[in-house]
């Protein structure tokens, strides 16, 4: 398939329009008329699945690899020792951030993998209504995402809604009308100003809240005549 016939079905499913201003999602390495033989799909990317991956290899991340401009590619410096190797294997690069989070994989994580599926959505929130007994809700989701400690902030004895943004979303938190947010990346002064606000959060980890993507695209590239690859990237983080 031509890259660029599996980005317009990409552009369907999550418009890439719907991208915040400071995003960078969208065709990020090679052509849209190159041919891609195979996809790999994944959070992030490292060197391990780029010298395991076969040349014409298309990667849909999440998280884009160029984010930000870039003044100069030193090949010993990130990510331009990555981009080195993608380009002598001829790989090319599509992210899909911001646009499949508002679209897919917060309601994917929110559902399908915390369970809350009686929920509304709206943007990059997902909320659920209903009497939870707190110290059995951070259990269950702790048990869900495979999370060894997860921070509190506000703590409550009930919880009666609930909303969750994946990945860092506590500049979201004046949005929030709910008396949990679950997010990840939470600061010092997210914390301080959640209780000013009586707002209780759950740090539920950046890395560990996204890295369902893969799955949740994949189920929609299932049927594409080139093989689609669920890759899972590497947690920067270690827990001692």
């Amino acid at each position: 398939m031509r890259v660029g016939e599996i980005y317009d079905i990409l552009d369907s499913l999550s418009p890439f329009e719907l991208q915040e201003k400071w995003d960078n999602s969208g065709l990020l390495l090679g052509s849209k008329e190159q041919d891609a033989r195979q996809i790999v799909l994944s959070v992030d990317i490292d060197f391990q699945m780029i010298e395991e991956a076969d040349e014409n290899t298309l990667f849909i991340l999440h998280h884009p690899l160029i984010f930000s401009g870039l003044k100069r590619l030193l090949w010993n410096e990130y990510p331009a020792n990555l981009l080195k190797k993608m380009i002598c294997k001829n790989h090319a690069m599509i992210a899909m951030h911001t646009n499949f989070d508002q679209t897919h994989l917060n309601s994917y994580v929110f559902t399908r993998v915390l369970g809350f599926e009686d929920f509304e959505s709206q943007g990059f929130v997902c909320k659920a209504v209903g009497e939870w007994n707190t110290d059995e809700l951070l259990k269950h989701i702790k048990e869900s995402l495979g999370l060894k400690v997860m921070r509190i902030v506000g703590y409550k004895d009930t919880i009666k809604s609930i909303a969750l943004t994946t990945g860092a979303g506590a500049s979201l938190m004046d949005n929030i009308d709910a008396e949990l947010f679950l997010t990840g990346d939470i600061k010092y002064h997210d914390a301080m100003k959640a209780i000013s606000k009586g707002l209780m959060l759950a740090d539920i980890g950046h890395f560990e809240s996204e890295r369902y993507f893969a799955n949740a695209l994949g189920e929609h590239l299932k049927n594409l005549p080139i093989p689609v690859i669920i890759a899972q990237s590497i947690n920067p983080y270690s827990y001692i």
